[in-house]
């Protein structure tokens, strides 16, 4: 890490983003952004771009390409059909209920 840290300083400067591209990635993102907002957002999206072709330059040959830093696996229940529905024990914590139906105060007038 700390040699991709060297290389991205010592690159410094490699991409530069126009005022242009600047101005419609405001309008994109819909910011209405200051002068000096604007040159530190350039500044840090250069020093990101600088870091990504650092690493498109690194050797990734033989390296298993991934969609999750931890493996993923499936954390599904088995799907069976029991013959209850679980009323009973949701009504169970309603404060108030009648006819197997949670009771609610009023909110619209009629």
């Amino acid at each position: 890490m700390e040699e991709v840290k060297k290389k991205v300083n010592a690159g410094r400067g490699k991409n530069v983003i126009s005022d242009e591209t600047m101005e419609y990635v405001g309008i994109l993102a819909k910011l209405d952004l200051s002068s000096e907002e604007k040159e530190a957002a350039k500044k840090d999206m250069e020093t990101m771009l600088d870091y990504i072709d650092t690493l498109n330059e690194l050797d990734t040959s033989g390296i298993e390409p991934m969609s999750h830093v931890f493996s993923v696996h499936n954390v599904f229940r088995e799907d069976v059909a029991e013959d209850r529905d679980g009323g009973e024990d949701t009504l169970a914590n309603a404060p108030m209920q009648r006819d197997r139906a949670f009771v609610v105060p009023k909110t619209v007038e009629q």
